[in-house]
């Protein structure tokens, strides 16, 4: 007999979204810049024509990625992303375009942690990360409530003794 699983209906933190933006934009600024430097290069040292077409067709692309992965990305994250755990499994389900759930059993796991960087620190967030032999999974932008009380969680239903921060 098969077994049922439920969706997972946990969510990630709305912040998310928001953190997603700035590392778009921060990431697509350094993309820019780069973009940038080489256009006045080629104006500088008058480069083949092809390059500077290359360059300017380069920066249409890199235009409308930015518009992706600031605007239209992040929200569907967020709107996709969905995560569970009980005795027996870890359930993460996201992907909008491309769907995956992932169903990780709890004796698989080796190790839990929290982590949290600048941005997240900003918004009072931390991302979770589950280790298991072969890969590691993460769900991220967490409140540091849910996240702190969701690594014990896992940590006690995969019997991991727990480690101080």
């Amino acid at each position: 007999m098969p077994i049922q699983w439920n969706i997972p209906e946990q969510r990630l933190s709305p912040h998310a979204i928001t953190i997603w933006r700035i590392n778009g934009i921060i990431s697509s600024g350094v993309g820019f810049l780069v973009i940038a430097v080489l256009l006045v290069l080629d104006s500088i040292y008058g480069w083949k024509t092809w390059i500077g077409w290359l360059l300017w067709g380069i920066t249409a692309i890199s235009v409308l990625y930015a518009v992706w992965e600031i605007w239209i990305q992040p929200s569907l994250l967020y709107k996709h992303w969905y995560y569970d755990v009980n005795e027996e499994f870890l359930q993460l389900k996201h992907g909008a375009l491309t769907k995956e759930h992932q169903i990780i059993p709890m004796a698989k796991v080796q190790s839990v942690t929290t982590n949290q960087g600048p941005l997240l620190r900003k918004y009072g967030l931390y991302s979770v990360s589950v280790g298991t032999m072969g890969s590691s999974h993460n769900i991220p932008a967490l409140p540091e409530e849910v996240a702190l009380s969701l690594r014990n969680q896992i940590a006690s239903y995969a019997r991991i003794n727990e480690v101080d921060e």
